[in-house]
């Protein structure tokens, strides 16, 4: 019966791994957008909304008006979903026009004075490397640059620099420029029959110039630097606008609308772009050569134990040969003994299996697509809903286990699943919170936030823990395959290899090798403001995760049981577990080799977010191995006849 399960889901997962593998090679970019496409005629208003200001030096947004850029009459802020918020998204109106396939040259935004305090504001932006961001018909602004290695493609910035650091000729004085002359590219694709056109690219060049003009300045002023009646536009070669005390500054912008083969449903495609897609497929062929090693292994193991021993139980051998063979049936009435901190293990593994399903339903539902980038925070939100209704899951896993250490307080198991991990968390939330408020940065996340983050946690997740925890007790208690003997076996002295610190650290290195090079292109994506959009790809390796987390887990705790060592509830959970460890120092790595962070405080929030991350993945890989590893005793020990 056992076998006959297995094998159902295991073809189950082939399916499911052979139908991504065709989503991955054939539609890499493939989505669900998640909002209707708008058709717009000519001469339509087309809304154009600045977002914030983002910097991989600093890890802190800032919203676009925290500078003194030319608004509005009013400011409206648009509707924001809680992972925005939480991202630090501050999506606002702007001042710019545009009208449908109507091109516009030097159009005159605003006239500014800077005076010390914005002159500041502007050089630190400069100097931290801000970038600005912008919206329209929700594509993000980008900056196409020409690929150095291949000169036929194209990589898209998101967003425009604030400005540039330079020396005029001649003199070693470094100066700020600021990029105040906007070029923006439209491209839309026209439908030959209702003559309406939808928005499939949102491109800006920027540049740096120092508008001059004649007279005194009113609203008639013309520019002799930017004059649409004189066909003079802005290039590269126009003085630029230094950033300094009392320096008049000009805002100005082109618009160009061009036309685009390219279809509505397919204009996120060179956003997503995947150029470096053979790392990728690497990736997976180096996991799944981990996978294959480790399977033979199990399977090795299996034959011997539930064949070769089971059948051979009743022989007669010599002593060398049941020293070898039958080690771990020595141990059948200490096995299933309660390990200390037994409530500490129950709490763990209910958490783990809470976040499992969490990130196995959204790993589904981003793989199909629906998770989609035009849906911005869609991603965290899904995620935070999710983790809150998987409580139900992991209240009923964390007392269903307390049951079978024949434990009577289910609520406090309960209460324990509902508040340890989330109370760190939201701890550690709490205090990188108040350093990002103290910056005065949008990142901070607001009063109101902070209470739907709260009521989630206490409003759904609390009660759907206790309601699962209700159900979990109220199941009939898992029987032991075996009694447990009433005095403790004394456990004898372990070779070195078999220590359990060591076999801890060496557990860990293969489910971090599963998955490490795929967490490279995650923490850039985190940390280096790209879109991650590859989830096919994330799929798949987080179903070989699961694998290897079971097999170097099964394969350790074999060992462990054939040198009479039946300690093993908790060094299965930490034997997988102990990946977080790679994680959090490869982290580290990636801090000081790929990031330019300069301030402290961004260094705080960096370690402290991966942290966080770290302990999750703790939590998650722990509980697989754990299940995985209580699987497998109970199987073997319940196959074999004790006397």
């Amino acid at each position: 019966m056992a076998r006959e399960l297995l094998s159902c889901h295991l073809w189950l997962w082939i399916f499911v791994c052979f139908l991504l593998l065709v989503n991955v090679q054939h539609g890499t970019c493939f989505y669900l957008p998640g909002v209707a496409p708008e058709d717009f005629h000519k001469g339509d208003l087309l809304p154009v909304k600045v977002n914030k200001l983002t910097s991989t030096k600093t890890q802190l947004p800032y919203s676009y008006y925290s500078l003194p850029y030319c608004h509005p009459h009013r400011i409206v802020d648009s509707a924001e979903n809680l992972g925005e918020v939480l991202r630090g998204d501050r999506i606002e109106n702007s001042p710019y026009v545009f009208k449908m396939r109507e091109p516009q040259m030097c159009n005159v935004l605003c006239r500014l004075t800077l005076n010390a305090k914005t002159a500041k504001e502007f050089k630190e932006k400069i100097d931290d490397e801000y970038r600005v961001n912008m919206i329209l018909d929700n594509l993000p602004l980008v900056v196409p640059l020409r690929r150095p290695d291949q000169e036929s493609s194209l990589v898209y910035l998101h967003g425009f620099l604030v400005g540039l650091k330079g020396q005029y000729s001649g003199n070693k004085e470094e100066k700020h420029f600021l990029h105040n002359h906007l070029t923006f590219v439209v491209k839309y694709h026209r439908d030959p029959v209702t003559e309406t056109s939808r928005i499939v690219g949102f491109e800006v060049k920027p540049f740096s110039v120092k508008h001059e003009y004649e007279g005194e300045w009113d609203e008639n002023t013309r520019l002799t630097t930017c004059d649409p009646h004189a066909r003079k536009i802005v290039s590269g070669s126009e003085p630029p606008q230094e950033v300094e005390d009392k320096k008049e500054i000009i805002f100005t912008y082109d618009v160009e609308f061009q036309e685009s083969e390219v279809k509505w449903a397919s204009r996120w495609d060179s956003y997503l772009l995947m150029a470096d897609d053979q790392i990728h497929w690497f990736s997976i062929v180096n996991s799944l050569m981990i996978v294959l090693f480790l399977s033979g292994m199990v399977a090795m193991i299996m034959l011997r134990t539930l064949y070769r021993d089971i059948s051979k139980y009743n022989q007669l051998e010599t002593q060398e040969e049941a020293q070898e063979e039958t080690g771990w049936k020595l141990v059948h009435g200490d096995v299933f003994r309660p390990p200390e901190n037994s409530d500490l293990l129950c709490v763990y593994v209910g958490t783990g299996v809470q976040f499992f399903g969490m990130i196995l339903v959204t790993m589904i539902f981003a793989a199909l697509g629906f998770l989609s980038p035009s849906n911005r925070g869609g991603l965290m939100t899904a995620m935070l809903l999710l983790w809150a209704l998987m409580g139900l899951c992991g209240g009923y896993s964390s007392v269903r286990l307390y049951k079978l250490f024949k434990g009577a307080e289910w609520k406090r198991i309960a209460l324990k699943t509902a508040c340890l991990f989330p109370g760190i968390a939201f701890a550690i939330f709490f205090v990188l919170n108040a350093l990002i408020w103290g910056q005065k940065s949008s990142g901070a996340v607001p009063f109101g936030t902070m209470f739907t983050l709260v009521f989630l946690w206490f409003g759904i997740s609390v009660p759907l823990v206790f309601v699962g925890g209700y159900m979990g007790f109220k199941k009939p208690v898992i029987e032991d395959p075996v009694k447990t003997n009433k005095i403790a076996r004394q456990i004898p002295e372990q070779a070195w290899y078999m220590n359990s610190i060591f076999s801890i650290l060496i557990g860990g290195i293969l489910p971090f090798g599963a998955v490490f090079i795929e967490l490279f292109f995650i923490l850039t994506s985190i940390w280096l403001h790209q879109f991650y959009y590859i989830f096919g790809f994330l799929f798949i390796v987080f179903l070989i995760l699961i694998v290897t987390c079971a097999e170097i887990t099964v394969v350790l705790c074999y060992f462990q049981l054939c040198s009479e060592d039946y300690l093993w509830w908790w060094r299965s959970y930490l034997t997988s577990g102990s990946s977080a460890l790679y994680l959090f120092l490869y982290a580290a790595f990636y801090f000081f080799t790929k990031l330019e962070i300069t301030k402290p405080i961004s260094g705080v929030l960096y370690f402290g977010y991966m942290l966080l991350l770290s302990y999750a993945f703790f939590v998650v890989t722990g509980t697989i191995g754990f299940y995985a590893c209580f699987w497998f005793i109970r199987l073997i020990y319940s196959s074999v006849k004790i006397d």
